[in-house]
């Protein structure tokens, strides 16, 4: 595989740098340079959502016929790390990612021509109503009820976990409609309005000081059978489609920034009057991480020519998950080391777009910890790394 880029992309990866530099304002950007979690939040992503739309850069995975840019792999590659090298506000991208590209697949041609447009102008805003308390990373056994009544399902129970929930307008959720037979049998896909009555969204506050996720409460929500997607008791076969598209993320790209701030702390630091980055222990820690992003950076790109290929992540986005968050906890970890005795104020508001709190942590390191402690979850959501072995071995070993 030849990793080196032709006069085409490489045409390409300047016009994104000349697009960045002329929309990405610095609140944007300090927006972005301020994330502690894995999505910023509002008003920054809402004016970088615009930005994006009006260029139609909003959705780099759509076909043309739906409204995206028609990008090639390679193309979406590049503009992904561009992104993470600038360190670009971060975008919920429910509705882009996820709920996006199931609609096309399972989706009427109604729901396509309702929703698909509202997603990418960003008037809709998604969450994913899967995990359940007890049910994360064996989701089959959501307990989560939808009884037809007439044209309307009445559903009962809770999500948990459910990232920008307080954002969001409309949830994707997976519901169980019969209890015969195996347990992924009786699940189904349906899309809610998040201001349904009986619908609740109660705030979960991380030890990082912010509020990202939450628990939606279910009470009797009705909602109509028309905004069920595919057949009922199809949700698993489409649940899984969609976790592909979960899981086969773009890591190497945002690391090697952050592995960048990293060595920015080690050699601004001091112990003893040394700097860090000459200490040969710390030194070697970094390096073991480099050699592993360099690893997954050409893991990426070989997915990249298969998907290129037309053929879907597959596996490979297990592997990607895996691989990606596990590095991702280790370079954290390595972030904490390098910032010392300044990873102990606990600064939420010192974070917050425009604040004007003056911030003890120096900037180089304002957001490791939140960072740090936000990761620990990063091997749990999306199909925890034990879940991931489990279909390596069987998908690709034959185990």
């Amino acid at each position: 595989m030849d990793l080196a880029l032709s006069k085409a992309d490489e045409a390409f990866r300047a016009e994104v740098r000349r697009f960045l530099n002329e929309k990405l304002t610095p609140d944007l950007r300090e927006a972005g340079e301020r994330t502690g979690g894995v999505l910023t939040d509002p008003p920054a992503t809402t004016k970088w959502h615009k930005a994006l739309y009006e260029k139609g850069w909003i959705a780099p995975a759509w076909p043309k016929e739906y409204g995206g840019p028609g990008w090639s792999e390679m193309q979406r590659y590049i503009f992904a790390s561009e992104l993470a090298t600038v360190h670009a506000p971060i975008l919920q991208n429910f509705g882009t990612r996820m709920c996006g590209p199931v609609l096309m697949k399972f989706g009427r041609p109604d729901q396509k021509a309702f929703y698909l447009p509202r997603i990418l102008s960003g008037e809709d805003r998604w969450c994913q109503g899967y995990s359940e308390p007890g049910s994360g990373s064996d989701l089959a056994s959501l307990q989560t009820k939808a009884v037809r009544e007439g044209d309307h399902y009445v559903v009962n129970g809770t999500k948990i976990w459910t990232t920008h929930a307080h954002f969001a307008n409309r949830m994707f959720c997976l519901v169980r409609t019969a209890q015969t037979g195996k347990n992924q049998e009786g699940i189904t896909f349906i899309l809610i309005d998040m201001k349904t009555p009986g619908l609740t969204v109660t705030p979960i506050i991380t030890l990082a000081g912010d509020h990202e996720v939450n628990q939606v409460f279910l009470d009797n929500v009705r909602v109509p059978v028309e905004n069920r997607v595919g057949e009922e008791g199809q949700g698993w076969t489409i649940a899984k489609y969609l976790l592909e598209f979960e899981r086969g993320n773009s890591y190497a790209a945002g690391l090697q920034a952050k592995f960048k701030s990293v060595r920015v702390a080690a050699a601004s630091e001091r112990i003893d009057g040394a700097r860090l980055l000459d200490d040969g222990e710390f030194a070697r820690k970094l390096a073991e991480i480099e050699i592993d992003l360099a690893g997954l950076l050409v893991t990426e790109h070989r997915v990249m020519s298969q998907l290129a290929q037309g053929q879907n992540p597959g596996p490979a986005s297990s592997l990607l998950k895996a691989r990606g968050t596990e590095t991702s906890q280790r370079l954290s970890e390595l972030s904490i080391e390098a910032l010392g005795f300044y990873a102990a104020p606990f600064e939420p508001e010192a974070r917050k777009q425009g604040a004007n709190v003056q911030a003890v942590t120096p900037m180089h390191g304002l957001v490791f910890m939140p960072q740090y402690l936000n990761t620990r979850a990063a091997t749990i959501y999306g199909g925890s790394s034990e879940v991931q072995r489990n279909i390596m071995a069987k998908l690709i070993l034959g185990f």
